[in-house]
């Protein structure tokens, strides 16, 4: 599964259960966002052990974007069968402090920003 635009893409590897996310997601509203959306719901509603959200190669991300990964959080917080993981960057001014906010919507995701 792929979602590319302008300045972004996402992407899910089945084998990994990864989602990748690169660019910049500077959509304006919730409406823009929901190919994006769709493809998270496909990945939770599979259940993997794991999921990983590497975020490393995501420059920007607006309020609706972090909107969207936490509803994501949620959700596979709710469904109680699959771990997360979330691969962030110190490099990446935006995603110390938001991703650490994502960590407090599920206490046992995993975080590592490196």
């Amino acid at each position: 599964m792929e979602i590319e635009g302008d300045n972004y893409r996402v992407c899910y590897d089945d084998e990994t259960t990864t989602v990748k996310c690169k660019g910049s997601l500077r959509l304006s509203d919730m409406e823009e966002y929901k190919p994006i959306v769709n493809l998270l719901n496909e990945v939770a509603q599979q259940q993997p052990s794991l999921i990983t959200l590497d975020l490393r190669g995501l420059e920007f991300l607006n309020s609706s974007g972090i909107n969207v990964l936490s509803k994501f959080v949620i959700r596979v917080r709710k469904q109680k069968t699959s771990t997360m993981k979330i691969l962030g960057s110190k490099m990446v001014p935006w995603q110390l402090k938001s991703l650490k906010n994502l960590q407090r919507l599920m206490p046992k995701l995993q975080l590592e920003i490196e």
